[in-house]
């Protein structure tokens, strides 16, 4: 089981192998993590697009969850915190791990806060692009 697939399973996907595997190479750029970033800092997750599962209501399940957390997480903007609520490995191996598996340029891996940002916005996309309702602004 990849580490996306974790988090599919945490928020309630349907996604069995073949799934993840589609969902994976469904096409999501998320915006560039720094206004200053150099041209071509996205990246494309490349092949075809994966049929959308049943819609999935990623922020509400967020929340609520958020809600019942004795840390105050905001998920909404931190990698890290969005894996804690949902119990998954937020280490950054794990992150690495992460984002390798979502094809991150490899211009953001070596920094841990800009792989951290691209990570987020990567997780929501792929979330939205594959039956997740995701708020508009959190990926913008």
């Amino acid at each position: 089981m990849g580490f996306f697939s974790k988090i599919l399973d945490k928020l309630g996907f349907d996604a069995g192998a073949k799934k993840v595997d589609d969902m994976l190479k469904t096409p999501v750029t998320p915006s560039s993590p720094t206004a200053g970033a150099a041209a071509g800092s996205t990246a494309t997750m490349g092949g075809p697009a994966a049929a959308p599962m049943k819609e999935v209501d990623v922020a509400a399940q967020l929340e609520e969850r958020a809600r019942a957390n004795s840390q105050k997480l905001n998920w909404r903007t931190s990698i890290v915190d969005l894996l804690k609520l949902l119990d998954i490995d937020s280490s950054l191996d794990a992150r690495k791990e992460l984002a390798t598996e979502l094809g991150a340029p490899a211009n953001v891996m070596g920094d841990s806060a800009q792989m951290n940002m691209w990570l987020h916005k990567a997780v929501m996309a792929k979330l939205a692009a594959n039956g997740g309702k995701v708020p508009k602004e959190l990926l913008d």
